[in-house]
């Protein structure tokens, strides 16, 4: 029976995708990168930065990591001033979640002071029970934020899903031996997402009740 439920953020619980995209591309313009287009942007959401910055920029020397982090950064701030949005029926089944008893973390390749400036926004701070970000452990799709979340709540991976919209998420789950449950409108397409074999392909995230219900 499933006890620990597991969320990225971005692209799963917030629609935040296209924002992400204009920060990464801004930041690039800023410090004399060729600014990737918007589609090659959103494919990389979901890895810790510096890893997602090595994608766009094949080569990327560490002082232009840097400068493309601070850069990042204070785009990103400024355009979040209003938090991106969830997706719909997002904050209505994670209460109803809450409400029956599960436990609600977060793993996600926003960093801690990312992840904690829009729980603060939001007025969530204390929503989750507990979360993992990934410049304070390994980043997708390596397993240890998986892993680290298991052993914390004491959680067997078959107590345990992961829901997520990238092959990052997936492939995380996979190394860490949870089910999985991959939803389809966020940065992956559905056939790049079925590849990992979740237990369902979600164009609607309310419907995630009715998986965890089955007692995955």
């Amino acid at each position: 029976m499933v006890k620990l439920l597991i969320f990225d953020w971005d692209g799963t619980l917030c629609d935040s995708l296209s924002r992400i995209a204009l920060c990464i591309r801004c930041a690039a313009e800023e410090v004399g990168l060729p600014p990737p287009p918007e589609h090659e942007a959103r494919e990389i959401v979901g890895l810790g930065l510096v890893e997602a910055l090595e994608t766009l920029f094949p080569g990327i020397h560490m002082d232009q990591i840097l400068a493309m982090r601070d850069s990042y950064s204070r785009h990103f701030v400024e355009h979040d001033r209003e938090p991106s949005p969830f997706f719909k029926g997002v904050e209505e089944t994670l209460e109803q979640l809450k409400d029956q008893g599960y436990l609600l973390t977060v793993a996600t390749g926003k960093s801690r002071r990312g992840l904690d400036r829009v729980l603060k926004a939001r007025r969530l701070s204390d929503f989750f029970h507990g979360s993992r970000c990934a410049d304070e452990t390994a980043g997708k799709p390596n397993p240890l934020m998986l892993n680290e979340l298991l052993q914390e709540f004491k959680s067997s991976p078959e107590e345990t899903l992961m829901v997520g919209d990238t092959e990052f998420d997936m492939a995380m789950a996979v190394n860490a031996g949870i089910p999985r449950v991959a939803v389809s409108y966020g940065a992956h397409s559905s056939d790049r997402l079925l590849k990992y074999q979740p237990l369902a392909c979600l164009d609607n995230f309310e419907d995630i009740e009715k998986i965890i219900n089955k007692d995955v």
